[in-house]
């Protein structure tokens, strides 16, 4: 630092402003000293000036893997608002649900140098009584049960399940047959749990739950069932991955999707409108999730006390996988 200063004839303390990013630092003079610490080969140590600060500008990202289309762009979304906000981000995925793993995934994380952690948990884990997590750590948490115990951050689940079935049914379907995630996931069982709701509540009958693993093959393998059910004229699947393998399934058994079964997913990817036909399902703003998740963070570390749940609201996107009732209705 004081040969940067001495190359750039400017004090030390001018050099120790320069490298903060002190908006106050007069522009010629900042060209001068990033000017003389490119030319010494001059990097500021970023470890150091945290210490000094207390503070890493960093958060720290637990997920349960890059495979679910909802951590991925969860994720994407808090690394987009992270960085608006001056943060990085790092982050650690897991292979296994475990106390041990999640353990250890912020024992990574202290050793990385993070302020705080956001948890992508779509399992039964933070609620259990044995996990316990560092006391000192700043959490928030997406897609979880984990209230009271960290701020939660998550989509609407239970409203656009229920947005479903009010449009299947609007349309003259005398029920919806549902093709449901994993049991594990929390985002799965409120899906299905809504829907079973809004059919109870509409004096419908229930049909059984079929279930996937969010995969197109799951879908697949459920669409071939679904394929059997001449009763079915409607069906509502928890993601667009499986959504796409029931369309499959449905066209390789002859079933036209709408003109003899509806079809809506859950979430909206890049591609539904892609589908053939082009995919009805729930629009999941991932970016609203990540940004509330940021500002939840920023607020914890400003010393405020964050409670509660924030739930992001979903809308409904009617494309040409839905109609009403063709010929299997017509022959109930």
């Amino acid at each position: 630092m004081a040969d940067v200063a001495q190359r750039a004839g400017v004090s030390s303390q001018t050099v120790s402003r320069v490298s903060n990013g002190d908006a106050a630092v007069v522009e010629a003079t900042r060209k001068k000293v990033l000017d003389a610490m490119k030319e010494l080969g001059y990097r500021p140590n970023s470890a150091a000036r945290a210490l000094k600060r207390g503070e890493f500008r960093a958060i720290g990202v637990i997920t349960m893997g890059l495979t679910s289309t909802g951590n991925v762009r969860t994720l994407d979304a808090i690394a987009g608002s992270a960085s608006r906000a001056g943060y990085a981000v790092t982050l650690i995925p897991l292979d296994a649900p475990t106390q041990k793993n999640v353990k250890g995934a912020f024992t990574r994380l202290d050793e990385l140098a993070v302020d705080a952690v956001v948890l992508i948990m779509e399992v039964h884990l933070l609620d259990t009584a044995a996990l316990t997590l560092p006391p000192h750590v700043k959490v928030v948490v997406v897609d979880s049960d984990a209230t009271g115990r960290f701020p939660v951050v998550d989509t609407d689940q239970r409203q656009g399940a229920r947005a479903v079935v009010r449009h299947l049914l609007d349309l003259g379907h005398g029920t919806v047959w549902h093709i449901a995630g994993p049991e594990e996931s929390f985002a799965a069982g409120r899906r299905a749990e809504a829907w079973e709701a809004a059919l109870r509540e509409e004096g419908r009958t229930v049909p059984p739950v079929l279930r996937g693993d969010w995969t197109p093959e799951s879908g697949y393998e459920a669409g071939l069932r679904i394929a059997d059910e001449a009763d079915c004229t409607a069906v509502f699947v928890a993601n667009d991955q499986m959504a796409l393998g029931l369309l499959r399934a449905l066209h390789s058994r002859g079933v036209r999707v709408p003109e003899d079964v509806s079809v809506v997913g859950f979430d909206d990817i890049p591609e539904a409108a892609s589908f053939i036909p082009p995919l009805t399902t729930i629009h999941q703003d991932f970016a609203q999730v990540g940004a509330l998740c940021v500002e939840a963070v920023l607020r914890e570390l400003a010393g405020e006390t964050v409670t509660g749940v924030q739930l992001v609201a979903t809308t409904l996107v009617e494309r040409s996988s839905t109609a009403s009732p063709g010929a299997r209705g017509r022959e109930r």
